[in-house]
């Protein structure tokens, strides 16, 4: 079984987060851990109908922003790695200055000190000198900086095809390969943003 923990902050894109998931369950032998900030569930609400509790059941495993002793706050807690999508500059600037006070920034410090994979789907435009000075400082400890910007060499025909191929990108570097979007002419199909997964909740 492989185990992903799945950071979802406030900044815009949440849809990012949740299709990770939905993409994820299309794989059984996947244990996805989940904690998403509070500014998260208020974003999400602006930004999609989708009720929390169908995001949280494509978890495996919830755990509350303030819980800084959960499972995925220890080192000897293993996984392929942690996935933080979308990320805002709060959080992006806690996990680079080693400010462990929320369990996502927690969470993503041990993944990084644990040398496993850390993937950062920073949600911000411009950037000021200071933001890229954190993000390459993320860069130099380890993490890998993946805005999400979309493809266009599939020309996408929904804002879905768009989502699809950044998430399919995110998790090809924790070696999560799930077909998504075509590579260079072949073709993925699994179901839409908001739609059931067969199987349901493990």
């Amino acid at each position: 079984m492989k185990r992903v923990i799945v950071g979802i902050t406030g900044a815009t894109g949440t849809v990012y987060g949740v299709r990770l998931m939905e993409l994820m369950r299309t794989d059984s032998e996947i244990e996805i851990h989940l904690v998403m900030s509070r500014s998260a569930k208020l974003t999400l609400k602006m930004e999609h109908d989708l009720e929390l509790e169908y995001i949280n059941e494509l978890a495996h495993e919830v755990h509350e922003p303030g819980n800084i002793g959960a499972s995925i706050s220890s080192g000897s807690f293993h996984s392929e790695g942690m996935i933080v999508a979308p990320c805002s500059i709060k959080t992006m600037s806690n996990i680079a200055m080693g400010n462990t006070g929320d369990l996502i920034s927690r969470a993503a410090d041990v993944i990084l000190k644990e040398q496993r994979k850390l993937v950062v789907a920073i949600r911000e435009t411009p950037l000021h000198l200071g933001h890229l000075e954190n993000l390459a400082k993320l860069a130099r400890i380890g993490a890998v900086i993946f805005p999400p910007v979309p493809a266009f060499y599939n020309r996408p025909s929904s804002l879905q095809d768009i989502v699809d191929q950044s998430c399919m990108r995110m998790l090809d570097q924790l070696n999560v390969h799930i077909e998504s979007a075509p590579r260079w002419g072949e073709e993925g199909g699994v179901p839409a943003v908001g739609q059931k997964i067969e199987g349901g909740k493990a």
